[in-house]
């Protein structure tokens, strides 16, 4: 949505206290960081102007102390504020996360204009090419919660930038090793994967070559859905938003999220809705074998995160619907290495929420 923002509407905007509500904030790709140190909820999402009163690219948080009232949003990383920064359009699903004293943002940028070379089809098994352009996931950093946010390496993103790549998170493994986990586009694979590589100890490069970890078609529950007649290979298979979650009892599970399919006519061709599912790593490694659950929510929803609130309760935040989204917030249980959803907090997240 394209606003144009007054000085007078900012400043209206920013000296405002009313609180807001999940149901008044536009918002996508949500990620929660809990600070106990100051027993805030910081919820990071891409700018949006007409609510931040701040134009450009980049990414805003709200903060609350009961997931119920929410301040209104501080802009704590612009593009156009990074000097050399490789692109300026996304600023897709940011994230943060405290290492080594400090607090990391990851967020998605993309550059329609600087066109990859598509590989051969052999590369990726695909039969068709569909064109490529730059897109991954940068490193920002900061000594506040609040930002600003400065960009580590404005020239590249952290994957690897011949790869269409988006979503990156930080999972840090059980020796202490830093990773990216992303997402491979499906645009550039057509079944889309998911893939880690190692990061720098000081988060400001990759060590070694990527790995990979699971392809969007080995959720078994899509397959399933894929219309008679319609050739496997023709039919794209997206990977999204994922997080790595270490349950009490051990196990280490990915959320992630992906597109249903189904018929929408008689012509045979594919459409869905956005789903949030998960999948379970078999060794308790990130390398996994990854074994796929079904999934958590449907209803057009995803992209979300787990995290847990000051009086112990595992939450999820996701986005619904995927347009002009809102935040959802759902009670999970995590029992051995299931995950399940308890209720949605529709007195947190509900339209129908009163004074």
């Amino acid at each position: 949505m394209t606003t144009t923002t007054t000085t007078a509407t900012y400043r209206a905007a920013v000296t405002d206290t009313e609180p807001l509500r999940l149901p008044d904030m536009p918002l996508h790709d949500p990620f929660v960081v809990a600070d106990a140190e100051t027993r805030t909820y910081y919820l990071y999402t891409s700018n949006e102007p007409s609510v931040s009163g701040v134009e450009g690219v980049g990414t805003m948080v709200y903060r609350s102390r009961d997931l119920r009232d929410w301040a209104r949003p501080v802009v704590v990383f612009r593009t156009d504020e990074q000097e050399g920064i490789w692109a300026r359009d996304g600023g897709w699903a940011p994230e943060v996360h405290a290492w080594g004293g400090r607090y990391y943002l990851f967020t998605t940028l993309h550059d329609e204009a600087r066109v990859l070379p598509v590989p051969p089809a052999e590369r990726w098994g695909t039969p068709f090419q569909l064109p490529n352009h730059a897109r991954g996931t940068i490193t920002a950093v900061s000594d506040s919660l609040l930002g600003p946010f400065t960009a580590v390496d404005p020239s590249a993103p952290t994957p690897p930038a011949h790869l269409m790549t988006l979503d990156g998170t930080l999972y840090v493994d059980p020796a202490g090793q830093p990773w990216m986990v992303y997402a491979h586009e499906w645009l550039q694979t057509v079944d889309g994967t998911m893939e880690a590589v190692r990061l720098a100890p000081d988060l400001t490069g990759t060590v070694g070559e990527p790995v990979f970890l699971f392809k969007g078609s080995d959720a078994f529950w899509l397959g399933e859905q894929i219309p008679a007649g319609v050739p496997h290979q023709l039919a794209p298979y997206v990977t999204d938003g994922p997080q790595l979650h270490r349950t009490p009892d051990g196990a280490l599970l990915m959320l992630w999220s992906t597109y249903e399919k189904h018929t929408a006519g008689a012509d045979g061709t594919v459409s869905g809705g956005y789903v949030q599912t998960y999948a379970v790593s078999k060794s308790g490694e990130l390398t996994g074998p990854w074994e796929q659950r079904r999934p958590l929510v449907r209803d057009d929803s995803g992209h979300g995160m787990l995290f847990r609130t000051f009086d112990g309760r595992l939450m999820m935040i996701l986005h619904r619907p995927f347009e002009n989204a809102r935040g959802k917030l759902y009670e999970m249980q995590a029992e051995g290495d299931e995950l399940r959803v308890l209720r949605q907090c529709t007195d947190l997240d509900g339209d129908d929420i009163s004074g």
